[in-house]
């Protein structure tokens, strides 16, 4: 059994989230949950990071899927929730589900991710600076708020005691959850301040429910760790992006990229038919990898494919971003099952997802290795990419050169072999 179980609900948070435990010195496997698989992994790595895909779920599918993986196995001794680092989705089902299935005494919320701008103050979550409800995130940045219909008591831990250090928050921690399981929301604005609340909730002795983004993990202990690093195996000479998130920073990012790295699939064809848009893009995908050694498929640079798509499934009914992920996902697997590249980068949990899915891949190991915070690199683990180098970047992470980074990061990477 794994001493950590990380439990996502995409996949690219199961990756940066598992990033916080690898570049320690942990062995880290990245799962794509699947119900029909066999419920038992073998060579279990310290850390066993699962990305249940709950995040799109109704609430209560989703608190369903967690308490469904807790229930697989006997409990590891740290169990940590992921939740989003803009608290987007099923958060406060999700926690309900895991401290139930868990019977932990205390839920230690800490969503900071200080290296990529998110940070918490007050109780309130910001992102750049910004409160969530005013960066376009569709979300409330108050953290009372987001655990209002939890079934459990909410209680604050400040960053004046968070400030004081380990032991004031073992202190203020220590009897919490005597009468029954309490969240605890906590501020933090740098990493040594999630250093502080991870150490002194381990010393609290209390059972504690660890629930973050990318940021706290950097910050928990791994009982019994040992190093294991996975072998890339680089069979091409390109490095190729799947680049399918349509957020603002990465429509952004777009702008940074050459004209002639771009292979763009037409949106609206990938509503209508995603098997014949997949098929159509993987053509021109191959013809562009003959030529540059850089290249990225995607199915929006702008806000008008945006709405292209929207258009398009109105017209047919149905969600536009699955339909275009798995166009993206089918090209993607078109064009490199004779030509494997030398590094994938996926950007956008959905898509990253789609395009393992079609490659039949359900596991990454992950390397210990990152571009930047928050984008990890990993290698494929079974089927036939096994072998292969990929990095993940989730949509609102980075800068403008954030996807041209990653291309270079995986071309330096293969050049300097």
């Amino acid at each position: 059994m794994s001493s950590v179980l990380v439990l996502a609900d995409d996949f690219t948070g199961a990756m940066d989230t598992g990033q916080g435990f690898a570049t320690r010195g942990s062995s880290v496997r990245v799962v794509v949950a699947d119900p029909d698989a066999p419920r038992s992994l073998e060579a279990r790595p310290d850390v066993l990071a699962v990305d249940l895909d709950s995040r799109d779920l109704d609430p209560a599918a989703a608190a369903s899927a967690v308490s469904a993986w807790l229930e697989r196995d006997p409990v590891p001794e740290v169990v940590y929730k992921k939740i989003d680092s803009t608290l987007r989705g099923n958060v406060a089902a999700e926690v309900d589900a895991a401290l139930a299935a868990t019977e932990r005494e205390l839920a230690i919320v800490a969503p900071a991710f200080p290296g990529t701008g998110r940070v918490t103050v007050n109780g309130r979550h910001l992102v750049d600076g910004r409160p969530l409800e005013d960066a376009d995130y569709g979300t409330d940045s108050d953290l009372r708020a987001l655990f209002a219909g939890s079934e459990y008591d909410v209680v604050g831990l400040s960053l004046e005691t968070v400030l004081e250090g380990a032991d004031a928050v073992a202190s203020a921690l220590a009897d919490r959850g005597r009468d029954g399981p309490e969240i605890v929301v906590c501020d933090a604005i740098h990493d040594r301040h999630l250093e502080a609340i991870a150490d002194g909730a381990r010393r609290c002795e209390r059972e504690v429910l660890y629930v973050g983004s990318g940021g706290l993990a950097s910050a928990v202990s791994v009982p019994n760790s040992s190093r294991s690093l996975p072998e890339p195996t680089r069979e091409g000479t390109d490095a190729l992006g799947i680049v399918g998130s349509v957020n603002d920073r990465t429509l952004e990012q777009f702008g940074a990229v050459p004209d002639d790295w771009l292979v763009e699939l037409d949106p609206a064809a990938a509503v209508a038919d995603p098997e014949a848009a997949g098929r159509e893009a993987a053509t021109a995908l191959a013809e562009a990898r003959r030529t540059c050694d850089r290249v990225v498929l995607t199915g929006a640079t702008s806000r008008d494919d945006v709405r292209r798509a929207r258009t398009a499934a109105a017209d047919r009914g149905g969600d536009p971003g699955s339909r275009v992920a798995r166009a993206l996902g089918v090209a993607a697997a078109e064009a490199t099952a004779d030509a494997p590249p030398a590094g994938l980068l996926l950007t956008g949990g959905a898509i990253a997802r789609a395009v393992l899915e079609e490659r039949s891949a359900r596991t990454i190991e992950l390397t210990g290795e990152a571009v930047v915070d928050g984008v990890p690199e990993g290698v494929i683990g079974d089927g036939p990419a096994a072998g292969t180098p990929i990095v993940t970047k989730a949509g609102g992470f980075g800068d403008r050169r954030s996807i041209v980074n990653c291309l270079n990061f995986l071309a330096s990477s293969h050049e300097s072999e």
